[in-house]
């Protein structure tokens, strides 16, 4: 039971306990008072019971959240998977990681994302595409 619930009860009480008089102008107005207090108490009541509902909810929609930010997340670090290897340009000396988007089969330099310098590479690749294009030639 709420606080303001034993309060208006505790005052239900003390109005029973006077012995006030119901047909008296003053005891229809005091006893009215007490019975919109008591709705107000309900009402209270039936909302901190929705409130607290709703702090569940909110909860768990935030674990749900976290999941899904955790899940988001080792997907983002799985993407660094396609970096080959972390280079140091010889114009710059600026370390950066070389990823298989940044150089093709068919060229032998890439440009430093730093400096926008050439850099010349050997390239063995053993992937399909270039295997293809190594038997056309």
């Amino acid at each position: 039971m709420s606080f303001i619930k034993e309060r208006v009860s505790y005052l239900k009480g003390l109005a029973e306990g006077m012995k006030i008089d119901d047909s008296a102008n003053e005891g229809k107005l005091l006893r009215a008072m007490i019975e919109v207090l008591d709705d107000i108490a309900l009402a209270v009541e039936d909302i901190e019971e929705v409130q607290e509902q709703l702090e569940e909810q909110v909860d768990s929609i935030d674990e749900d959240l976290e999941e899904f930010a955790r899940i988001l997340f080792d997907e983002e670090e799985d993407d660094d998977d396609d970096v080959i290897a972390q280079i140091e340009c010889p114009h710059c000396n600026e370390v950066f990681d070389l990823t298989e988007d940044m150089i093709s089969c068919d060229c032998d330099t890439f440009d430093c994302p730093h400096c926008n310098q050439e850099i010349a590479f050997e390239w063995d690749c053993d992937c399909e595409d270039c295997a293809h294009e190594e038997e056309d030639k």
